[in-house]
């Protein structure tokens, strides 16, 4: 038998086999396949500076949305471009077993800048205030006979990860139920209530200064100021969660500083990278007791998003940065509620360059999307809320071009309404 015919018989036989009918082609922009974690716009965004977004059919649109407070620089800032383009051709992530300049130097400033004493550097808020709360727990078994619950407030909302979510009023996640014990909510604003919560369980209260999904609620100083001065009657922890509110959305680094409170724990993120993801949990005093291996991560840290951070940060610190942020926020603010006033809807609340405005009926969702056609971009946290979270970098002509197109919008859903009514009539 020769088996080198056999060998070649069988190259010949796979040779001639058919080949498989080509699927046809996929369009490479279909969503067929992105998983509905939120609802979204049908737009398909492909470029951005500052204030502005381009779609990829060449429309601009003004951005007062800034991805939920996330580029605080706005889009594509140079700062944060070159510090990116010079990280990624040195080093992007040695792994979280090993130090990087770019940690070092971004946790030192963050300590540095907000009087804390130790600062982890994780990729999200969620992870922040997961990290915040292990901590407390921690403390908990170390200082306060095990205590391990924690109080937040109602229609807060701490993240979307099991942890962060428990600590939330998950309403948009009741199918995510089961959640985690330990947790218990109280109204916000509202002392007396949560004076009744707290016993002998209670490790920690855990609120934001500003409450943004709930509808730009803020904390009032008194309350503030009061959560502040139980938790140091009772030897409890507090933790604020300055995810949305820090680095400067508020006019100052943290929003604690226009409170004239202390937390023991912060939690920062969104603006922190500018538009990368990069968050942070700092402590302060007993705190500061987190162990190695209980808050690791593998990009945890990484050369890239520390740089990323850094940039943004030394922006922010940067002289007269805040003031013109105070500045803005203060046009933005007046030029709402004159708005407001013109359309008959509700108060305008907030801070720095961080706005609710209320409307007297739930149409918030109608709102955005008539916005949406005038080149705007707005979102609705409640139905009957809009809220306003631009660049800290936005300019005064911005914002007024922000208000012409706004008023176009209410023009535009009050017509739509006249014209429900009419149909109805008839």
């Amino acid at each position: 038998m020769n088996l080198f015919n056999l060998r070649r018989q069988a190259a010949r036989a796979v040779e001639a086999a058919p080949a498989p009918a080509l699927a046809d082609p996929v369009d490479p922009l279909s969503r067929e396949h992105l998983m509905p974690a939120i609802e979204r716009a049908a737009q398909v965004f492909v470029r951005g500076q500052g204030s502005w977004l381009w779609d990829s059919e060449g429309r601009a649109y003004l951005d007062f949305t800034q991805g939920n407070a996330v580029n605080s620089l706005g889009h594509s800032p140079k700062a944060l471009v070159q510090a990116l383009s010079g990280q990624a051709q040195a080093l992007i992530n040695s792994g979280a077993g090993f130090h990087n300049r770019g940690q070092l130097k971004l946790v030192n400033l963050l300590c540095q800048s907000t009087d804390s004493d130790q600062a982890y550097l994780l990729n999200s808020g969620a992870e922040a205030c997961e990290g915040a709360i292990k901590l407390a727990r921690k403390w908990g078994q170390l200082h306060r006979n095990g205590a391990y619950h924690i109080i937040t407030a109602s229609q807060g909302t701490h993240g979307r990860s099991l942890g962060a979510l428990s600590a939330s009023d998950p309403l948009p996640c009741n199918r995510c139920e089961p959640g985690l014990p330990g947790f218990s909510k109280v109204p916000f604003n509202d002392l007396p209530a949560l004076h009744a919560a707290v016993d002998s369980r209670t490790v920690a209260i855990m609120l934001e200064p500003i409450q943004g999904e709930a509808g730009v609620i803020p904390a009032t100083q008194h309350y503030l100021k009061g959560v502040e001065r139980l938790c140091r009657e009772l030897g409890i922890l507090l933790i604020l969660d300055e995810v949305q509110t820090g680095v400067g959305r508020c006019g100052a680094l943290l929003a604690e500083e226009t409170y004239g409170v202390r937390a023991d724990i912060l939690t920062l993120g969104k603006g922190l990278g500018g538009g990368v993801p990069i968050a942070a949990l700092l402590a302060r005093g007993t705190a500061c007791c987190a162990e190695a291996g209980e808050l690791e991560g593998s990009h945890h840290g990484n050369a890239l998003m520390s740089a990323a951070g850094l940039a943004v940060l030394e922006t922010v610190l940067d002289s007269g940065f805040l003031s013109q942020v105070q500045d803005a926020g203060r046009h933005l603010r007046d030029g709402l509620s004159r708005l407001a006033g013109r359309y008959g809807q509700g108060e305008v609340r907030g801070q720095g360059l961080l706005w609710g405005l209320e409307l007297n009926e739930p149409l918030a969702a109608e709102v955005v999307k008539a916005a949406l056609q005038e080149g705007l971009l707005l979102n609705a946290p409640q139905p009957n809320v809009l809220r306003f979270s631009p660049a800290l970098t936005v300019s005064h002509g911005n914002i007024d071009e922000m208000l012409l197109r706004l008023a176009r919008a209410f023009s535009r859903v009050h017509t739509a309404q006249l014209s429900r009514r009419r149909e109805a009539n008839a």
